[in-house]
């Protein structure tokens, strides 16, 4: 059983009792429905040990039975199960007790205080909790009372795991007379953790205590008991309506905890197949952010030397920035042309005639956009002019033939004129 540092002692009338001649109670650690857990020191082995002591005598009255469950119990080991050492009844008393393994650290519950558990932390704790029941399990044992408070955090030497999960009370309905307990409307299990079959009167499985170990995996996730309230409210809520299991867990840990949770006993994974599942979540990244990354890593490598150009002008409405299915990608543009690069003249470095040195735009810039377009076309229409009118002689046909005479350039102010009066210069005989 359990015992934190830190947990104020509680009077008993036991206290300071001797049990079967051999174990000394200390201060009493833990309440529950059935019995009180004492500290206590086994003087025989010299040896500290939990001691849960039944309040009603004749609890284990069957002192043939109650050693083969003791024996079947005993010999199920594993990392994250509780060890039961001894079971017996003190003749001085008349009262029936357990002897368990003491595990010096708090329960979930108590844990669970100051806040849920972490991703890794609740993956792990599921893992070692489930692998516990599969052991349990296969040897024909239910548990029937899974919950955070009969799940013990045993100090850890590894220091990235500050505790491991064990679990408590294991088998207490084989040593104690289930039929007896049922005749009398008592119940083993807690009413906010019993599984649907359990509230109807079906009695428990393997498959009971799987439902509830996805309840306790659920209230570890988030901080919050899936079915609070009264015992019979609580109990009832499970038989019409399945747990909330919020999305924002990820898909791999909602799908695990809703098949954990199903009504029918049937369609739950087996212990063994949580276990399994559980440890695949263990340093799991949340779902898309890697993807997101890698995305955005390549499209910044693949264009590094690009400017992004300009928002599309389109019909339809550019998607929200925080939509999931928005990734994130730079536009490519052609390199565009510099301003200052398109006012120089091609005719730059040549002196202007005193005739046009102050022929230049209102502004003092040069040209306008449009009179850059047309200086080419220009330039073009006055060779074609000019051959046409050095053709005659060049060929050397009809030498009687009157040379045609030569129609004036029209005067055109500004720049423009300066490039047709140099072209006109170039062309004359």
């Amino acid at each position: 059983m359990t015992t934190a540092p830190d947990r104020p002692a509680v009077d008993d009338t036991l206290a300071g009792a001797r049990l079967d001649d051999r174990y000394e109670l200390a201060a009493l650690i833990g309440r529950g429905g059935m019995a009180n857990v004492y500290r206590a020191r086994d003087t025989v082995l010299g040896r500290e040990v939990a001691v849960k002591v039944f309040r009603a005598a004749g609890e284990l009255d069957d002192p043939e039975r109650r050693r083969s469950e003791t024996a079947l119990l005993a010999s199920l080991t594993h990392p994250a199960l509780v060890m039961l050492h001894d079971a017996s009844r003190d003749a001085l008393t008349g009262r029936d007790f357990l002897v368990m393994e003491l595990v010096d650290g708090p329960n979930l519950r108590e844990h669970l205080a100051a806040g849920p558990l972490g991703a890794d932390d609740a993956a792990g704790m599921l893992v070692e909790l489930a692998e516990a029941l599969h052991v349990i399990h296969a040897r024909g044992v239910v548990h029937r009372d899974v919950k955070p408070a009969n799940v013990l955090l045993a100090p850890s030497a590894l220091p990235n795991r500050p505790w491991r999960a064990k679990l408590a009370d294991f088998g207490i309905a084989r040593l104690v007379d289930d039929n007896r307990l049922t005749a009398t409307g008592r119940l083993i299990g807690t009413p906010g953790y019993l599984s649907p079959e359990q509230v109807r009167g079906e009695g428990a499985r393997a498959a009971s205590d799987v439902y509830a170990l996805g309840l306790l995996a659920l209230e570890a996730r988030t901080g919050e008991q899936a079915f609070p309230g009264p015992g019979i409210e609580a109990a009832s809520a499970r038989l019409v309506h399945d747990p909330h299991v919020p999305a924002t867990l990820g898909p791999d840990w909602r799908a695990l905890i809703v098949a954990m949770t199903a009504r029918d006993p049937a369609d739950r994974p087996t212990a063994l197949e949580v276990a399994v599942q559980a440890s695949t979540l263990i340093g799991a990244e949340p779902a898309g952010a890697s993807g997101f990354d890698e995305l955005t890593q390549r499209d910044l490598t693949s264009h590094p030397a690009q400017e992004p150009g300009p928002e599309p002008h389109s019909s339809e409405a550019a998607p929200e920035a925080d939509e999931p299915t928005a990734a994130t990608k730079l536009l490519t543009t052609p390199v565009s042309t510099s301003p200052e690069s398109a006012r120089v003249p091609s005719g730059a470095g040549r002196t202007r005639p005193a005739a046009h040195a102050d022929s230049g735009s209102r502004d003092g810039r040069g040209p306008s956009g449009l009179a850059r377009w047309l200086v080419p076309v220009v330039l073009i229409a006055l060779l074609a002019t000019a051959a046409f009118a050095f053709l005659p002689g060049l060929l050397g046909a009809g030498g009687s033939a009157q040379e045609p005479a030569l129609t004036p350039l029209p005067v055109i102010p500004g720049e423009l004129g300066v490039h047709l009066e140099q072209l006109d210069e170039a062309v004359t005989p």
